[in-house]
């Protein structure tokens, strides 16, 4: 990596660099080897979902050789493999081939015996590829939910126990289809707190939520679910969906979180401090609407701003974890795009402030666009009453285009979740 811009002459490229650190401290071909234990004997079967789960596929066989296995993974982000079958599919919303190479990665752990080992490499972006449906639901009510979910405002965690109640391999499910073989799972977390059960669905960990928590979660949020939806989750039996903790169908699984947000926060924190900025780490797990978590860190700012000296340290305020967007308008904004925007209008062109909001996996919403750094200058071009009819409009990426202030990185091949930096610079003698 290039030597680290200054922070006050340079501040953008700046917190590029501190982005992008960030981002090549989660690599999987960095950290998945340290976790993988010795070649196992007998047959070894490699499976895994998730923008990152092609590049750990890759890790792995630079350490084992040639391996068999099937890995699915998003439109753009394959990776060589020399045995591993990796499988390209849609995301945020699931499309045919990830239903025919979710069937196939069901068929291939089927009637493996105690002798065998699987190993699954999970992370985030495999709830839509991985696709199941349970019995009653077609490939097009799954894509409707999952629509549904991204823009109802709800919380990843709850959007992914209504995902567990309507798949049959989410919730512990794949986990459970691969007994009683050996399995170990390797995750990459991109869900704040780091539950194993929320990466992806947690499709191999073991899951304690209900289907009336799944239906509860669908009225408070006034999800707009397909009808067979709905009505598969109420139709549930004793025995169906997610596998609770306790079956003896997962008790020779193991799970290890290889890389998490707050590791790639506390890269880019100590970067910042070598450079000589006051860093305030503000959370690895901060949740919530995006433009609502904007305005408090940019009141935030403001308020650091105000205090300054001539002389004083840069201040950097660091944080993590998911922001979610409650769709309104026509737009095509990411929860980044829309946390820099809002941020950006609430700042007014503040002349010492300058953000970056991306998403660590490259994709920002459904857009290929990371998300977006702005300064005190970024909204002049087309002027602040078109920045907050963008907001309104829920368009973030559209206006940041125009103005030339996105973040495109294209696959990262990996995915630890948001990225959010604040500067606050001191006042010029």
């Amino acid at each position: 990596m290039t030597a680290l811009p200054d922070a006050v002459t340079e501040p953008s490229r700046f917190l590029r660099h501190l982005f992008d650190a960030a981002v090549a401290r989660a690599d999987p071909m960095r950290v998945v080897p340290e976790h993988l234990p010795p070649r196992p004997e007998g047959r070894l079967v490699v499976i895994g979902a998730g923008q990152a789960s092609a590049r750990m596929a890759e890790a792995v066989e630079a350490v084992y050789g040639p391996c068999e296995g099937l890995v699915l993974t998003r439109y753009g982000y394959a990776r060589p493999c020399k045995g591993i079958e990796i499988v390209e599919a849609a995301h945020p919303v699931p499309d045919q081939a990830g239903l025919e190479a979710t069937a196939r990665m069901l068929e291939l752990v089927s009637g493996l015996g105690s002798e065998d080992t699987v190993l699954a490499l999970i992370s985030g972006g495999g709830s839509a590829l991985l696709c199941a449906p349970v019995e009653g639901l077609t490939l097009e009510d799954k894509q409707a939910v999952n629509r549904a979910l991204l823009t109802s405002g709800a919380p990843i965690s709850a959007m992914n126990v209504v995902r567990k109640h309507l798949s049959r391999v989410k919730g512990g499910q794949l986990g459970a289809a691969c007994a009683p073989a050996r399995l170990l799972t390797l995750v990459i977390s991109d869900v704040p707190g780091d539950d194993p059960a929320e990466i992806a669905s947690g499709p191999t960990v073991a899951d304690r939520s209900t289907p009336a928590q799944a239906l509860e979660i669908i009225d408070r949020w006034k999800i707009a679910l397909p009808e067979a939806a709905r009505a598969a989750i109420a139709a549930a039996r004793p025995g169906d969906g997610p596998v609770p903790p306790g079956d003896p169908r997962l008790a020779r699984a193991e799970t290890r979180i290889v890389a998490a947000p707050a590791q790639s926060l506390a890269v880019a924190e100590e970067l910042a401090c070598a450079a000589g900025c006051e860093v305030r780490m503000l959370g690895d797990a901060l949740e919530g609407e995006a433009r609502e978590l904007a305005r408090s860190q940019a009141h935030m700012a403001r308020d650091i701003a105000a205090d300054m000296a001539p002389g004083d340290k840069p201040v950097l305020l660091l944080s993590g974890g998911e922001c979610t967007v409650t769709r309104r308008g026509g737009g095509r904004g990411g929860p980044n795009a829309e946390f820099t925007l809002a941020a950006a209008i609430e700042l007014a062109g503040h002349p010492r402030v300058h953000l970056l909001a991306c998403d660590t996996d490259g994709v920002d919403g459904a857009d290929e666009v990371a998300g977006a750094c702005v300064g005190p200058d970024t909204l002049d071009p087309l002027g602040f009453d078109a920045a907050c009819h963008a907001l309104d409009d829920n368009d973030a990426h559209g206006f940041f285009e125009k103005v030339g202030a996105q973040v495109v990185t294209g696959p990262t091949l990996t995915n630890v979740n948001d990225f959010r930096a604040l500067l606050v610079l001191p006042p010029e003698v």
